[in-house]
């Protein structure tokens, strides 16, 4: 008897390989994100309606709304960016205009299935319709190699993940990977990697304390963010590079991070930012 499962995986993984090529084609054409580029999360909606709402968790890079500051609420979520409500036109045009140009990307192979137990090589993915994803999507490919997944090419269509995690193989990274989505993203206790243009809202609820996100969120609606560890991208295009971690200790002075649990004297830093001492960091007994 066939397994379905691996002929399936085996199959994409082929297909894949023959379109190598054209993840180089769409690395050169990517479009710019301009003014985008360092927002970790932003709600780019129309006619000042942006909303961010982060509880539980915490976000590396700037946030941005088009509403007004009340728009971004923050409960037990520190910031290591700048917070900016309401953002100016431009960053509005610059979000819609890469939203446009990556629907106008061609396709090279269209998938079905949750993508459950598969490896993808780089190239451009899509799904006619809605997303529905689970279980462990492997991206293998080099530093510079990209992937480009189109969910609801034919019009409409959502992502939805749950229990959904994306692992990068070889040197792949996670911040030159990119979900186009014609709809909402919704993620589940799920570990995702890449850069979401979605257009409706985005939604990402992880375990407690925080399950990871690394990329972007970029929507045309609000954006909630409930037990998430966001680490941000940047770069001028789709792609770029992660925020960088944080080393905090004594002496080590300023990094612009937020290394969890300090003494925040000084807005959504630790004392040492500042020239102070880092407070408690949760690891007690081990190596001192």
């Amino acid at each position: 008897m066939i397994d379905l499962k691996k002929h399936f995986s085996t199959r994409l993984l082929a297909t894949a390989a023959l379109f190598v090529g054209a993840s180089s084609a769409f690395a050169a054409s990517a479009p710019s994100l301009g003014t985008v580029s360092n927002f970790a999360v932003l709600s780019a909606a129309p006619g000042g309606t942006g909303a961010v709402t982060c509880t539980n968790s915490t976000i590396t890079g700037d946030v941005g709304s088009s509403g007004l500051p009340v728009s971004v609420t923050q409960t037990n979520c520190p910031i290591t960016g700048a917070i900016i409500a309401p953002v100016p036109t431009q960053v509005l045009t610059d979000f819609n205009d890469a939203y446009n140009a990556l629907a106008g990307q061609s396709c090279d192979t269209f998938l079905t299935g949750t993508l459950a137990n598969v490896t993808l090589t780089p190239g451009v993915y899509c799904f006619a319709a809605a997303a529905t994803l689970t279980g462990t999507l492997t991206l293998n490919g080099g530093s510079n190699d990209t992937w480009l997944f189109k969910i609801g090419t034919s019009g409409t269509g959502a992502l939805t993940g749950t229990d959904f995690s994306v692992v990068m193989a070889g040197s792949g990274q996670a911040c030159n990977v990119t979900w186009w989505v014609a709809q909402a993203a919704t993620m589940t206790t799920s570990d995702f990697k890449g850069t979401i243009l979605a257009g409706a809202a985005i939604t990402d609820t992880g375990v407690a304390p925080t399950s990871p996100f690394e990329g972007r969120a970029l929507a045309k609606a609000p954006v909630t963010l409930t037990n998430v560890a966001f680490a941000g991208c940047t770069g001028g295009s789709i792609g770029g590079t992660a925020k960088p971690k944080c080393n905090q200790g004594v002496g080590n002075g300023p990094e612009g991070c937020d290394p969890g649990n300090s003494n925040l004297v000084f807005p959504f830093r630790s004392n040492d930012e500042i020239g102070g001492v880092p407070g408690n960091p949760g690891r007690k007994g081990g190596n001192k």
